[in-house]
């Protein structure tokens, strides 16, 4: 059974573990949904994670499965700039050792549900590296669809891959 609860302070340690290991390094490789082929440095710092759990407009969902943390979400209200009440999802990831059990689509549908009820999302906007062609047709098959941009990649070298920007409605 998933338990789903909302990120605290001391949840950090755990969580940066649990990003690390499903993103980067060897354990990555034991699932499909890894960047540790194209990316060797950190996906993310304590401090990063701090601060979003701290940020009134975003949610740090938890996915556990039998008291284990086994998966996690991202989500940030964009706010009124953005334009049709958007909401950006990230970070979503499934421990490598527990992928392909469904946890990624259930955190996903949670995570639209969390952008609808709390932001008055009515548009889930995400970005997946253009590396990954198999992670952003897993999300097309979820409803998303690309838009016509595309932004640079954030981190180490930008001029390697850029990120594709998927959306999809909420209502």
């Amino acid at each position: 059974m998933i338990r789903f609860t909302l990120a605290k302070a001391n949840d950090v340690p755990r969580l940066r573990a649990l990003v690390e290991k499903a993103y980067r390094g060897e354990s990555a490789k034991q699932g499909w949904t890894h960047e540790a082929d194209l990316l060797d440095d950190e996906r993310t710092s304590e401090a990063e994670l701090a601060e979003t759990i701290a940020d009134k407009a975003a949610r740090v969902l938890l996915a556990e499965v039998e008291g284990k943390l086994a998966g996690t979400v991202t989500i940030r209200d964009l706010g009124p700039d953005s334009g049709n009440a958007r909401a950006y999802l990230g970070m979503l990831c499934v421990d490598p050792e527990l992928q392909t059990e469904g946890l990624g689509r259930a955190l996903l549908a949670d995570a639209e549900d969390m952008a609808a009820e709390a932001f008055g999302a009515e548009i889930m906007e995400m970005t997946v590296i253009d590396a990954r062609p198999e992670l952003i047709a897993w999300y097309e098959r979820r409803g998303y669809v690309r838009s016509a941009e595309t932004r640079p990649f954030p981190y180490g070298d930008g001029n390697r891959f850029r990120m594709v920007v998927l959306e999809r409605s909420l209502r």
